[in-house]
């Protein structure tokens, strides 16, 4: 399998949203921006807060999420598989139709897909199976107006040697990266699971070349290991995709104060997603609060950039 074999439209396309790497999730009426372009303005109008449907919204039904993102100020959504919502590929045009028009209707942006679909198989028809998959999610995810899906790198295994699973992994994100950029979606690599360490994630991202494939950081513990957050950001800074995941941030002892401060140095332009693990009674009342929170630490950051 060639690791760059695309067709002459996702050329075309991708020189098309050259202006950035990051091929969506960008907030309404934002300019695509690349990440560390110095045109791209101050970055801090360049990100805005979604939710991932992860936990605190799993259980909700299309209507009620955008009903309660709406009432928590939360402007974008990044769909889990599997969960109450339903936005799978099985449903048909119709149905994608109607979901396109409820998040046109409801003023939240359909930042992408999550799926589950991961590259380290090491029989080959599961691997394959998982790209046919990946494939799948990429058209859903255009024909309901989102612009990327999520997937896994993932982990190891004893019988097989980590360089070979580094190696397929990066030529299947080749692969689904080069087929995604047909549809104007991103395919961002979530760091996730045993190859979470970022030395590891930038192996993969030497041999995953095409420009349609961004990371995903993810707010893991790994990313403080070695020389510490801020070495690990800028090994894959070049490569951020649209999407950054995190966790509550007012819980656990994560640097989030600094990692915002990372992205606004760095110019990002994309998506924050809430990827809550906590399980509250209230969970819109607990997105306010998070909400709150993100604007609190995001003033932090911008005062440390002026020098106040």
């Amino acid at each position: 399998m060639s690791p760059l074999r695309v067709s002459r439209r996702g050329v075309l396309r991708t020189v098309a949203l050259a202006g950035c790497h990051l091929f969506g999730g960008i907030p309404r009426g934002l300019a695509w921006c690349k990440t560390g372009d110095k045109t791209a303005g101050s970055g801090s109008e360049q990100m805005a807060l979604g939710l991932v449907t992860y936990l605190w919204a799993k259980d909700w039904d299309l209507p009620t999420l955008l009903t309660n993102c709406r009432t928590a100020g939360i402007s974008g959504v990044e769909l889990r598989t599997e969960h109450a919502h339903g936005v799978e590929p099985e449903i048909g045009p119709e149905r994608r139709r109607e979901v396109r028009s409820m998040f046109q209707d409801s003023g939240i942006v359909l930042v992408g897909l999550g799926s589950n679909e991961r590259f380290d198989h090491p029989d080959p028809a599961a691997l394959k199976k998982a790209i046919e998959r990946t494939k799948a999610f990429v058209k859903l995810s255009h024909d309901c107006g989102g612009s990327g899906v999520k997937v896994k790198p993932d982990r190891f295994y004893p019988q097989v040697p980590r360089e070979k699973t580094i190696e397929q992994i990066g030529r299947s994100l080749n692969e689904v990266g080069a087929f995604a950029a047909d549809y104007g979606q991103q395919i961002r690599l979530e760091v996730h699971g045993q190859c979470a360490p970022l030395p590891i994630i930038r192996q993969i991202l030497d041999i995953a070349v095409h420009p349609n494939v961004g990371v995903c950081w993810n707010s893991n513990a790994e990313d403080l290991q070695g020389e510490g957050l801020e070495f690990n950001f800028r090994l894959i800074q070049d490569r951020l995709g649209a999407t950054v995941h995190v966790r509550e941030l007012n819980l656990g002892d994560y640097p989030y104060q600094r990692l915002v401060e990372l992205l606004l140095e760095a110019k990002f332009c994309g998506w924050v997603l809430l990827e809550c693990r906590t399980d509250p009674p209230d969970k819109v009342s607990a997105l306010i609060e998070q909400r709150q929170v993100w604007e609190r630490l995001l003033e932090g950051a911008r005062a440390k950039l002026r020098g106040v």
